[in-house]
């Protein structure tokens, strides 16, 4: 059933992959859009503009860097690109729809947004935290900080003139669906007072009123942004992932998840990221992420 009720939307892809420790994420942006996605939104009566992607680097043609935070500079260009994209979506009346590549850009995502509204709220969607720094990440990789970042920790390593910091405010953050947690990053959810609600919570209480709270968190932010990593969902349904940790949303449990997001009518951006479509099978991840994106955008059985 069509519900777009003429939103417009702009699609920004950005194929990054350097803040990962396996490659093949950068394909995600592709993989998306080979699954129809802007078909989809204009299917529910939204008009869609695909800005194409970012330029982005390349890990074979760079040097890494410091290796507690692998290819930080390069990663930063990008989402400096991504957040004058998302500026200038918003600032044409336009939802972005951000496709990654690794979890790394929703720092540029995030930024882009708080740059136009100030600090503001994000639904991070996630098996991971994403709440590392270069001091506490065990591996170096950048995608496990972004969350991090944008609430403003270790800000001489993630500053920029592109976007303020933090970008989003604690009491206006929810994680949803986390199921593998870094000591660092346990400490930091303990003294931080973001909300987080962990697999085991899902379990006992149901997605349906974890969301709701959850909304009512963020309802208030300058912005809410939804930012939905695929390995949130359980990997006999997403096998094309780039980090999978078993135990996650079943296909309804996600679905239902972004339907809630719909009716609540705050999500102001989507980002979509972790693809990875060397893994995948017949291009089955992907498929589910444009799914999910329509239910986000209020597709509906009646």
């Amino acid at each position: 059933m069509a519900d777009g009720s003429g939103r417009k939307v702009a699609i920004i892809g950005a194929a990054l992959d350097l803040g990962a420790g396996r490659r093949g994420v950068d394909m995600g942006p592709s993989a998306i859009r080979y699954a129809d996605l802007d078909d989809r939104l204009r299917e529910l009566g939204i008009e869609c503009e695909d800005w194409g992607n970012v330029e982005t680097a390349v890990a074979e043609a760079t040097a890494s860097g410091n290796p507690q935070a692998r290819f930080l500079a390069q990663i930063k260009e990008t989402c400096e690109r991504i957040a004058r994209a998302v500026a200038k979506a918003v600032e044409e009346g336009r939802t972005p729809i951000v496709l990654g590549g690794d979890h790394s850009i929703a720092l540029g995502t995030l930024g882009g947004l708080a740059s136009v509204y100030g600090p503001g709220g994000v639904i991070w969607l996630d098996a991971h935290g994403d709440l590392n720094t270069p001091a506490t990440s065990p591996s170096g990789n950048v995608h496990g900080m972004p969350l991090a970042a944008a609430l403003g920790r270790e800000p001489e390593s993630f500053a920029s003139e592109a976007w303020p910091l933090p970008a989003v405010l604690a009491e206006h953050v929810v994680l949803i669906g986390v199921r593998s947690l870094d000591e660092g990053e346990r400490e930091f959810v303990r003294e931080s007072g973001i909300g987080i609600y962990t697999m085991s919570e899902l379990d006992r209480r149901g997605i349906e009123p974890v969301m709701r709270e959850a909304l009512e968190r963020v309802k208030g932010a300058a912005f809410v942004h939804v930012s939905l990593d695929m390995d949130v969902v359980d990997p006999e349904m997403t096998p094309g992932v780039g980090t999978p940790v078993r135990g996650g949303l079943s296909y309804r449990e996600a679905h239902l998840a972004l339907e809630l997001v719909a009716e609540s009518e705050l999500m102001t951006s989507l980002e979509i990221v972790e693809v990875n479509p060397i893994l995948d099978r017949g291009n089955e991840t992907a498929t589910l992420a444009v799914e999910l994106a329509a239910s986000a955008f209020g597709a509906r059985i009646l």
